[in-house]
């Protein structure tokens, strides 16, 4: 029998003898089928508490720093120990509303972040150590975006029918809110609902609940910007589904998935293939975990999402669209926020204290012949080392440096052919063993393109490294006018060399599908061997959690259609 191909992912609409699937769990779409999808890999410590939101922000030389925001605070990460340090103004924030995120941009140096229940606050990559807030008048704000040269905010406290923008290139000063001043000004949208976010960008496009609107900018016009409607009853469902990639946007409305191109109208991408599934699957009680996010390593764009049977405060699901091949495919992975973000480049090192075994310097003091001797919590971690890396100790800072070492206890080693001088103050970190790092060192260069990261439930930055996750596909149901099938296996094409084949049965389209039993592939044959007689099946396929592999693109069954009995 020929080759059925794995067709695109369409569950809304029947399976039989059609050329699309209704199972593409774990995998991407490729222009020959489909590919593995990597786990998470953590990259930080904790966070402390549930991340409501996240971003990164680049300097002029290049660095990077990441932020984060809990329901009270802001933190930005270390780039060495990549632990996290709150930055919050004063004492912290007014709790975040239930169904709200942190939401950030970066405009020029400055990184703005907006929640309703606090004012707008700003962090200067440049000069800041805290966030402080914008200055002059700026409203209480769900959103913001950078459209042109000025800062929009949107969902306001005070008026959420209404957005407002900043003075010309600045967001910041005393009067950067005062309408009149410095083009700075506001417009009430007189229908369609609130305001839900804005696409930012040389233009700006506003998403309402039923209506989009462009916004253009107008140099030296009183009124600043030219706002018409571009599209009637359609709108934004879940605010932060908002993607932009490139010069695209990409969200989903009350009628489903769809996508904005330059200078167009919104199109439908997910109508008779996926809407009615997702919306069916997706938990309308959390919308501030519907979050959308484009891979800057590919043309797909992700979004996350609880499902009506995943765990209280985290997205369960990933919807993935490949927007070159026009294809859907799920993903089951846990976490509590989703974006993209660039990891922070590290020296060698800096490596030190990430490899495994790092531990904290406890105290120094003179070993009784002049040298140093260091205390830490345990040396049992050292067994096996004698060459050692200690930074950011204060105080005896000649500890500082790469040493031979001599453990002399527990809790104790000395630096050999050292020498105390000054007294110990406070800090100090033993480098870990490099060699026992699980993260490859190419993943640590200075320059880093953004990549697709996600908080997991362990409130841990993570990125998309880990092994390929279990992959499962199925054919569409075959069948042949009512005669039997008489199914002695089938071959998968895929280069995967671990793979479970089964087939499902059923006599008539009314009745219920049953499952079959798993055939492993015989490595001599390349086939999975099955015996089953039925009138209907779908041929099924799944690759095991961290097998190397890159494509699979369909079955080959070995069937013999038999009589009608």
């Amino acid at each position: 029998m020929p080759l059925i191909p794995f067709g695109p992912y369409a569950p809304d609409v029947s399976d039989y003898e059609a050329s699309s699937e209704r199972d593409a769990l774990n995998v991407v779409p490729r222009g020959d089928g489909y590919g593995p999808f990597p786990g998470l890999t953590a990259l930080s410590s904790s966070l402390g508490a549930q991340c409501r939101g996240a971003c990164v922000g680049t300097r002029s030389d290049g660095s990077v720093l990441i932020f984060a925001g809990t329901a009270t605070d802001l933190y930005v990460m270390n780039n060495t120990t990549f632990a996290w340090s709150k930055v919050s103004a004063g004492g912290g924030y007014a709790a975040l509303s239930a169904g709200d995120q942190w939401q950030f941009v970066q405009f020029n140096t400055l990184i703005i972040a907006v929640q309703a229940n606090a004012p707008p606050q700003y962090y200067d990559l440049a000069a800041s150590t805290a966030f402080a807030a914008l200055g002059g008048t700026p409203p209480q704000a769900r959103y913001v975006a950078v459209v042109g040269r000025f800062v929009v905010l949107s969902g306001l406290l005070s008026n959420p029918s209404r957005i407002q923008w900043s003075g010309l290139d600045d967001p910041v000063s005393s009067q950067a809110w005062t309408p009149g001043i410095n083009s700075s000004d506001y417009q009430d949208l007189p229908d369609g609902g609130f305001v839900r976010g804005i696409a930012g960008g040389e233009s700006g496009t506003i998403l309402q609940d039923t209506a989009i609107r462009a916004m253009t900018y107008l140099p030296g016009s009183p009124i600043v910007f030219q706002i018409e409607r571009i599209s009637q009853d359609k709108g934004l469902y879940g605010p932060y589904s908002l993607v932009k990639a490139g010069p695209t946007i990409f969200f989903f409305s009350p009628q489903g998935f769809y996508r904005i191109d330059p200078g167009l109208f919104p199109v439908p991408i997910g109508r008779e293939r996926i809407d009615r599934t997702f919306f069916a699957d997706l938990d309308t009680a959390s919308p501030q975990l519907f979050i959308g996010a484009a891979d800057p390593r590919s043309s797909r764009v992700f979004w996350a999402y609880k499902s009506t049977n995943g765990a209280s405060n985290q997205f369960d699901k990933l919807m993935c669209y490949d927007w070159v091949l026009d294809r859907f495919t799920v993903l089951q992975v846990s976490g509590e926020y989703l974006f993209q973000v660039s990891q922070p480049g590290v020296t060698l090192e800096g490596l030190d204290a990430l490899a495994p075994g790092s531990m904290a310097v406890l105290g120094t003091a003179n070993n009784g012949a002049g040298a140093i001797r260091v205390q830490v919590a345990s040396t049992a971690a050292l067994a096996g080392r004698n060459y050692l890396s200690l930074s950011g100790v204060t105080g005896t800072t000649e500890a500082n440096g790469n040493w031979f070492v001599t453990v002399i206890d527990g809790t104790h080693f000395d630096l050999t052919g050292s020498a105390y001088v000054h007294a110990y103050v406070s800090g100090g970190l033993v480098g870990g063993a490099l060699d026992a790092m699980t993260q490859s060192l190419d993943n640590f260069s200075t320059a880093v393109t953004p990549e697709l990261a996600a908080f997991d439930q362990n409130h841990a930055l993570n990125f998309f490294r880990g092994p390929a996750l279990q992959a499962t596909l199925e054919t569409t149901e075959q069948g042949t006018d009512g005669r039997r099938l008489r199914l002695r296996g089938f071959r998968p094409i895929t280069d995967a060399p671990v793979v479970y084949g089964s087939a499902s049965s059923r006599e008539t389209q009314q009745q219920g599908v049953a499952a079959g039993a798993e055939s492993l592939i015989n490595p001599s044959t390349g086939r999975c061997d099955l015996l089953l007689n039925t009138r209907y099946s779908r041929y099924k396929t799944r690759i095991p959690a961290g097998t190397a592999w890159t494509f699979i693109n369909g079955v080959e069954p070995d069937v013999i259609v038999t009589g009608t009995r």
